[in-house]
């Protein structure tokens, strides 16, 4: 394994990171803080508590992965995309690194972007919200699988987009939409019966879920399904970035 090539990447990446780190952290951050400050502060003082948990601290995780999942998306994405963009990406190609290095240097920077906004956004929370973590070791490894797979899922998109439009169109169109419908805001047993049967097929569901079980026990699915739904959707990200190298598509044209 050609460890350095990796190095370079991922180094390129991370400090492109910190050049622009009042868009790649302190927004995200912000806004995000605007809906604890909202939902949770102001709106959450006068709503029930949910399975046992207050209203405030149970949209937490489901807020933490609303800025994960587009997060990720976007910065694997964009890592991509630029050297596609800017016609460097021959360069890297043409060197003694192999498909599966570069997938691990752009996508390990990029999730690791992601899990580190996760952490300081959760110990944001503890300034505006009083919550706690039943399985501290399962919730990173939740906030680590949930990354690093939207992280191969952005560098899919990073591979299809034509422009920078097209890079925000799934993550605005169409992820966002599903976090908010799936169940980051409320308990899906709070819906009527056919619409928790219809909110059953959305993927977030499942990925909300697990993640909130790691923090408070409860979930509305099994959290053990909720992590092979996770590991799923990767061996399938996985699988459409190998077909995209072993044909080219969009790289090697």
């Amino acid at each position: 394994m050609n460890v350095q090539a990796i190095k370079a990447i991922y180094q390129f990446e991370i400090h492109r990171t910190l050049r622009t780190w009042k868009q790649s952290i302190v927004s995200p951050v912000l806004s995000t803080s605007l809906y604890f400050i909202v939902f949770g502060s102001a709106i959450g003082s006068r709503m029930m508590d949910i399975d046992g948990v207050s209203y405030a601290a149970f949209i937490v995780p489901g807020l933490i992965l609303l800025t994960i999942l587009v997060e990720s998306i976007n910065n694997a994405a964009f890592g991509i995309y630029m050297p596609r963009f800017t016609g460097t990406i021959y360069e890297i190609l043409a060197a003694p690194i192999s498909a599966f290095e570069i997938v691990i240097a752009y996508v390990g920077a990029a999730a690791t972007k992601s899990v580190v906004l996760g952490l300081i956004i959760l110990l944001t929370a503890r300034f505006f919200v009083d919550f706690s973590i039943v399985y501290p070791v399962w919730m990173l490894a939740f906030l680590v699988l949930i990354s690093v797979t939207f992280c191969l899922f952005g560098f899919i998109l990073g591979v299809w987009a034509d422009g920078f439009e097209r890079l925000q169109i799934v993550p605005m169109m169409v992820v966002m939409p599903l976090t908010f419908l799936g169940g980051s805001f409320y308990s899906i047993s709070m819906l009527p019966g056919i619409w928790q049967t219809v909110a059953l097929f959305n993927p977030v569901v499942y990925l909300v879920n697990g993640f909130r079980w790691s923090f408070y026990g409860v979930s509305d699915v099994n959290a053990a399904f909720s992590l092979s739904m996770i590991f799923l959707f990767m061996v399938v990200c996985l699988a459409v970035i190998w077909w995209i190298f072993k044909t080219g598509y969009k790289i090697k044209v």
